[in-house]
């Protein structure tokens, strides 16, 4: 298979941070006018344009019911649809509905990310505002709409009025999205119990029954829209149903009340969001969601370094020890000690790395943890790990402390500790927790005001609540947060820019536990679904690729099966930095297997993980995509390319480059390289290079390359 890739020239770059910024312009309102009682006196129909004409939203009354479509170049892409809401105290927004006025504005400013994929996201949009109020009773909504060159966000304002009560219950949202039924699309099952950590299917929409978002879709005519949700504050995460067929509808998470939501008034619902693109790469090159998040509320997260960092995560996970002292009949293997947390530090140090995650260090771990959250301890460490100490070494030498907080979903538990541990972690230098909340979806404990234990789904309101609470709390202890098991990413590392980064996606870790491993396509799908909400802490650079293969630590614990094994090459695990952003990376495997491959680790230590431009230079959902980043605060490019288990030459335009001579250090599949057959073939050269050169790379099955290019 051969493939030519154009690359976008870096002139847009160029463009884009130099635009001017203009002031929304003052919005323009249209009212019904005043005419006689026997004509209509209600607006039947308005629409809203993105600003280069693409995409048009239009919104209809028709007998009472407010309804709206989507075009993307003339065609169709979401066909008539429902909107509203209904309560549990008083009559809901779905029936006997009138527009009663629009407001219409446009904006075009440019803004700054403190990190991220690029350093400045444009946010260009025309938006339109329908009041709306429903008859008998009065009942006032408003639906705002924000249209881009790359797709749109709609949400509910609900505002105070004297026909709702102070606080309502949302029994249902009506929002519906009509794709129809043979629209392919790519999707992960929603309301099972391994959360969002599922293989990604490829099927029309007709086999859907519920899914979470993102949802990646594919029309007949070939236009690719994905739809999704922004700005998730104080309500419930958002699934799809499958309602009729190819109509798929928005299922709220149910809070263990049998409510979806319970909210003061006035409020707002979180956008519901579809990006639109000629071809998925659009998709991939899209800063819609988070130009729908308010800007930063937090001020100074300068405390924050992105960067690498090692781990005693990876050890329990392969088995070379325990999390816990004790684990089944297992003893004396526990991995989180001091003297292994020291040697840790001194590899971190060695190559620039900002810290050190320990997982496993504090009390709690012994026997079945994962039923049994209400016994972590979050400021007592084991007699073996001694937290001040390893946090003074980590200063000796240069690094820091990762901070973990395992829940086991016991929210309650962990909110009691939260100020205590806040203070252990800030007092140890530590600037980074990830956390965790290892649960069956649907069991996320939490113990109400009468003492009752409530269960609540992964996303639920309780629990979206729960993880802005502890985002603000860390900040106020210049903490940022990583969580694994989490609610999903809506953007709201714009508004709270310590919330870095998180899990959300089925990771390395399942290709440890001898169940069947992540496929070849697993990236290429993740790339054009998960990654588009935001960024995934993937937890990338394995070199034992067949760690099931090792010798045992110990006859009484012996590793994992046969199916215990990484279907990538080596080369697309050094890609994987490149492709999968985070602004924190772990390089995942021990420093003894990097040691073995010194030339290969020389990738991984020069890799940044901030950026200040990133350009998605091509590629196809859950088959291959290729991605050319800059350096933040420098003048290096990086590449990074994968493929699924079809090997490709494809032949790469470097016109995304500056003007000037690069050197390209080039990490590709060797000759004879095969994710099955021979995962370490590593080809490793280097050539000069400028933007008017091309560089022809072959892909092995499940391969990949990673490039960076110097400037000279």
């Amino acid at each position: 298979m051969s493939i030519r890739l154009i690359a976008l020239s870096n002139l847009c770059a160029v463009a884009l941070i130099a635009c001017t910024a203009e002031a929304p312009v003052k919005p323009k309102s249209e009212v019904a006018p005043a005419v006689a009682t026997t004509a209509p006196t209600t607006l039947k129909r308005a629409s809203v344009e993105s600003p280069n004409g693409d995409i048009t939203f239009n919104l209809s009354e028709v007998n009472g019911l407010l309804q709206y479509d989507v075009q993307f170049q003339g065609q169709s892409v979401i066909g008539t649809s429902q909107l509203g809401l209904r309560f549990a105290e008083t009559f809901g927004l779905d029936d006997a509905l009138e527009i009663i006025a629009i407001e219409r504005g446009v904006a075009d400013t440019t803004w700054e990310q403190p990190w991220g994929e690029r350093r400045i996201v444009r946010d260009h949009h025309q938006e339109l505002i329908i009041m709306a109020r429903r008859t008998e009773p009065d009942i006032r909504v408003n639906i705002r709409v924000r249209v881009f060159n790359d797709g749109l966000g709609f949400r509910y304002e609900i505002p105070k009025q004297a026909n709702l009560p102070a606080t309502v219950s949302i029994m249902d949202e009506l929002t519906e999205f009509n794709v129809g039924p043979d629209t392919e699309s790519w999707w992960i099952p929603s309301r099972q119990y391994n959360r969002y950590e599922y293989l990604y299917q490829n099927t029309p929409v007709d086999a859907i029954q519920m899914v979470h978002t993102p949802i990646t879709l594919r029309t007949d005519k070939g236009v690719h829209f994905s739809i999704h949700e922004a700005a998730l504050v104080n309500y419930a995460g958002m699934s799809l149903e499958q309602e009729r067929e190819g109509v798929l509808e928005a299922s709220l998470a149910p809070r263990s009340d049998g409510k979806k939501v319970v909210v003061a008034t006035p409020f707002i619902t979180p956008w519901r969001t579809i990006q639109i693109g000629d071809t998925a790469v659009d998709l991939l090159n899209s800063d819609l969601i988070l130009n729908l998040n308010e800007p930063n509320a937090l001020g100074d997260v300068s405390y924050f370094e992105p960067g690498k960092y090692a781990g005693i995560w990876w050890d329990q996970h392969i088995r070379n020890g325990t999390w816990g002292q004790k684990q089944g009949d297992v003893e004396g293997l526990h991995a989180a000690t001091t003297e292994r947390t020291k040697a840790y530090m001194d590899f971190a140090a060695e190559n620039d790395f900002v810290g050190v995650l320990v997982e496993g260090w504090n009390i709690g771990w012994d026997d079945d943890w994962f039923n049994n959250g209400d016994v972590f301890s979050f400021t007592e460490t084991y007699d073996d790990f001694n937290i001040k100490a390893v946090a003074a070494y980590g200063e000796q030498v240069g690094t820091r402390l990762i901070g973990h907080h395992e829940t086991s979903g016991n929210i309650s538990n962990y909110e009691a500790q939260l100020e205590d541990a806040l203070d252990l972690y800030q007092q140890s230098g530590v600037r980074v927790i990830k956390s965790g909340y290892v649960a069956d979806d649907g069991n996320i404990k939490r113990i109400d005001d009468t003492g009752v234990a409530r269960y609540e789904y992964h996303d639920s309101q309780h629990q979206v609540d729960h993880h802005l609470k502890v985002v603000r709390r860390a900040h106020d202890h210049q903490i940022a947060m990583n969580p694994h098991e989490p609610v999903k990413d809506t953007g709201l590392r714009r508004t709270y820019p310590n919330w870095v980064s998180r899990e959300g996606a089925r990771g390395q870790e399942f290709n440890a536990w001898g169940v069947p491993p992540n496929g070849p396509d697993h990236v290429p799908n993740l790339i054009f679904t998960r990654m588009l909400s935001g960024p995934m802490d993937y937890t990338a650079g394995a070199f034992n690729l067949r760690p099931n293969e090792v010798a045992p630590v110990r006859a009484d614990f012996p590793r994992n099966s046969a199916a215990s094994r990484i279907e990538h090459t080596l080369a697309k695990e050094l890609a994987l930095y490149v492709v999968l952003y985070s602004p924190i990376q772990m390089v995942v495997d021990t420093p003894e297997e990097y040691a073995k491959r010194p030339d290969a680790f020389q990738f991984i230590k020069d890799v940044p993980t901030d950026w200040e431009d990133t350009i998605a230079l091509a590629g196809e959902v859950g088959e291959f995509a290729i991605f050319a980043r800059k350096e933040r605060g420098g003048e290096d490019w990086y590449l990074g390319a994968v493929t699924d288990a079809d090997a490709r030459d494809v032949e790469i335009d470097l016109s995304f480059l500056e003007d000037g001579a690069f050197v390209a250090h080039i990490y590709q599949d060797g000759p004879s390289a095969d994710y099955e057959i021979d995962p370490y073939d590593l080809l490793i050269e280097t050539r000069k290079v400028t933007s008017g050169d091309s560089l022809a790379l072959v892909l092995a099955r499940s391969g990949g390359a990673a490039i960076r290019f110097e400037k000279l």
